[in-house]
């Protein structure tokens, strides 16, 4: 099986970053933590994430898919 590969956002227009993190955010079992959250909302938090380093946009070969995961720390 292949590993994910890291795909920089910034690479993405903004309407296929705004489908990626949307698709992302509607997936069952995403937590936000405590508290109800509206789309607009988990998108903003997801781009935050994605803008401060702390999460990468990856591309997984065997699935054909994206996914958004936290980053792993720098060395």
């Amino acid at each position: 099986m292949s590993e994910p590969t890291v795909v920089p956002w910034r690479d993405l227009s903004p309407q296929a970053l705004q489908a990626v993190i949307e698709e992302f955010v509607l997936r069952e079992g995403t937590d936000y933590g405590p508290g109800q959250y509206d789309l607009a909302a988990k998108v903003q938090t997801v781009r935050a994430q994605l803008e401060r380093g702390e999460a990468v946009l990856t591309w997984h070969p065997g699935s054909q898919s994206t996914s958004i995961e936290p980053a792993k720390p720098r060395r």
